[in-house]
């Protein structure tokens, strides 16, 4: 425990926070006005040699300071905790990549476009990023208990949530009263269209080759995450 938690890494932190959501939401934002003038692969290319690095950013300082601050609390000693958080950090990855389906499109290989999708994951929540990252700050707070990771969670989770409007919003802009009609039978509250009987779940369209390779991910994660946290020590932030 220490005298003052909130630590020069605490401000540094929200700053990065702030500095990718407006970077990332403000690409968003643009991105009709940026294939007007560069075209859409163009676009993607940009997007992404902006978000990748600034992402890698946040990932290294996290993991090397996410014990900052004040422990708030302790339970990696508590018989089950960890295969807890295990779980719930895989179940969370399932919700935070379903663009991970259609990989041509995210290497621009094929011309990215907006799908308003309403099969799948999206049958269980329209907005499953959001709710995969929550999900992930629940698993990961829970587990290292620190006011940094805490303070993280919040942020990556604020941005999140302002993800779920300007997500609807720029939908709507595009496919009009078509994307009324899905948001009326969906819901971003996990299963709560399906809950209300305005949504009915599919088994089968999860036997697809994308979720095989989210497997494969958290499979290669789990085995890589000790190597990553060494790793990213040697940085010196």
């Amino acid at each position: 425990m220490r005298d003052s938690w909130f630590s020069a890494s605490h401000g540094i932190m929200l700053a990065l926070l702030f500095g990718f959501a407006i970077a990332h939401s403000g690409l968003a934002a643009l991105r009709g006005w940026g294939e007007a003038k560069i075209g859409a692969r163009l676009y993607r290319v940009f997007f992404a040699l902006v978000s990748i690095p600034f992402a890698t950013v946040l990932i290294i300082y996290f993991f090397n300071h996410h014990y900052d601050g004040l422990i708030l609390w302790q339970v990696q000693g508590i018989p089950g905790i960890k295969a807890v958080v295990w779980s719930l950090s895989a179940i969370s990855f399932f919700f935070l990549y379903p663009a991970t389906f259609n990989l041509l499109e995210i290497a621009a290989i094929q011309k990215p476009e907006i799908h308003l999708y309403e099969t799948g994951i999206i049958r269980i929540t329209r907005h499953p990023q959001m709710v995969g990252q929550v999900i992930w700050c629940i698993a990961h707070t829970l587990w290292i208990g620190s006011t940094f990771t805490l303070l993280t969670s919040l942020g990556l989770i604020a941005h999140h949530v302002f993800a779920v409007w300007h997500g609807d919003r720029r939908w709507h802009q595009r496919y009009g009263d078509e994307f009324l009609k899905v948001k009326e039978r969906t819901s971003v509250i996990p299963f709560r269209a399906i809950l209300e009987g305005r949504q009915t779940l599919q088994w089968q369209e999860f036997l697809c080759p994308a979720y095989l390779g989210v497997t494969a991910f958290i499979a290669l994660l789990w085995w890589g995450h000790p190597w990553l946290i060494a790793v990213t020590a040697r940085v010196p932030w």
